[in-house]
């Protein structure tokens, strides 16, 4: 599937050395004042190329909409982006033509659709998340109506933990450090990992401000179910933690519970969600993410027919994903907030009632 959302639908299409990739976005309401300016800086804060810590792949990643836009605002139809590939070295992937890389979707893709695109792993790159920028800054500009923020920063690099979570201090860190005392440390392992033709992963912490009460559809389509599925869809994530996560599982009942007085929640064990619905406090997650599966050491693998080889990679990757995925987490759980904020508007029959009357 290449879909995502119910209310508010996004589709993303292209591969990695592909001419485009793109989003058809569907379900945003219409007069939302569309501030093109504002997506192409979300693109600009995911896009490779910009520090030695990131992928030497320069793309300038402009944006362009195509349809669902009149005078700067939304019509209520479709709205569709194009982003072009300017920056391919295809090339770079011709000794791979046969071969299977460790950690990467070629082997499964290969396996189940039995065609190859081996130039950058076609459609399973993490160059596809450019588009969900996309759309995630179109759903952004619409919680912003509603005074919802959503944000995010990287809490943990190599096992390197922050202590502080400043998110007012992210977009001027290089790494979108949360943590200025070990943002030095992080960038440390990064390029000893990098130097040494590795890489490190890491986590991106997450928080949504400001969403409302009763965001979310039981008992299928609970709201950390979708976050959690939003977030396990992208690439190189392999675990999800809502609010405390595992740590509740070594926690008492005493500990875990969230007390309630007249002002409110006294603490947010569970970050933000009770029984799949929002209860207003902050929304808090962790993703993290797998160290990048491209490398540059000599690994062993096997062809496409089977045959054992040793291998060593070329191209240029990115020494820890983490760092510019955290933005697409950002974007994806704007998406998800966004499509639950239309999707709640039906949930009462007074509800129903203050529209149509």
């Amino acid at each position: 599937m290449n879909s995502f959302g119910t209310k508010l639908r996004y589709s993303t299409f292209g591969e990695s050395h592909g001419k485009a990739i793109g989003c058809l976005l569907d379900g945003v309401p219409a007069g939302l004042d569309i501030d093109e300016e504002y997506i192409q800086s979300e693109l600009d804060r995911r896009k490779p190329g910009k520090s030695e810590f990131e992928t030497a792949r320069k793309e300038a990643d402009e944006v362009e909409i195509l349809s669902g836009v009149f005078e700067g605002k939304s019509t209520g139809t479709p709205i569709a982006m194009i982003i072009y590939n300017t920056n391919q070295k295809s090339k770079d992937y011709t000794n791979i033509k046969d071969v299977f890389r460790p950690g990467h979707a070629d082997f499964t893709y290969f396996h189940k659709y039995g065609i190859r695109d081996y130039r950058g792993g076609g459609r399973s790159s993490a160059r596809e998340t450019a588009a969900r920028v996309a759309a995630g800054a179109v759903a952004k500009l619409m919680l912003k109506e509603l005074d919802i923020e959503v944000l995010s920063g990287i809490s943990e690099v190599a096992g390197i933990k922050a202590e502080v979570f400043d998110y007012g201090r992210v977009n001027s860190s290089i790494i979108y450090a949360l943590d200025a005392d070990k943002e030095e440390l992080q960038k440390e392992a990064i390029l000893k990992a990098k130097n040494n033709h590795d890489s490190v992963g890491g986590v991106s912490r997450v928080l949504i401000k400001g969403a409302p009460i009763g965001l979310g559809q039981p008992l299928y389509y609970k709201l950390d179910g979708v976050l959690a599925d939003a977030m396990m869809g992208l690439n190189a994530v392999k675990a999800v933690e809502i609010g405390d996560g595992v740590l509740s599982a070594s926690s008492l009942g005493s500990q875990n519970n969230d007390e309630i007085r007249a002002k409110g929640f006294e603490t947010n064990h569970s970050g933000g969600i009770l029984g799949g619905i929002s209860n207003g406090e902050d929304i808090v997650m962790n993703v993290y993410f797998k160290p990048t599966p491209s490398i540059f050491k000599e690994q062993h693998t096997v062809t496409t027919i089977n045959e054992e080889v040793d291998f060593s990679l070329k191209g240029r990757h990115d020494p820890c994903v983490a760092i510019r995925g955290t933005v697409v987490c950002e974007a994806m759980a704007a998406l998800v907030i966004a499509d639950m904020l239309l999707l709640n508007m039906g949930s009462t029959m007074s509800g129903v009632s203050k529209y149509y009357r």
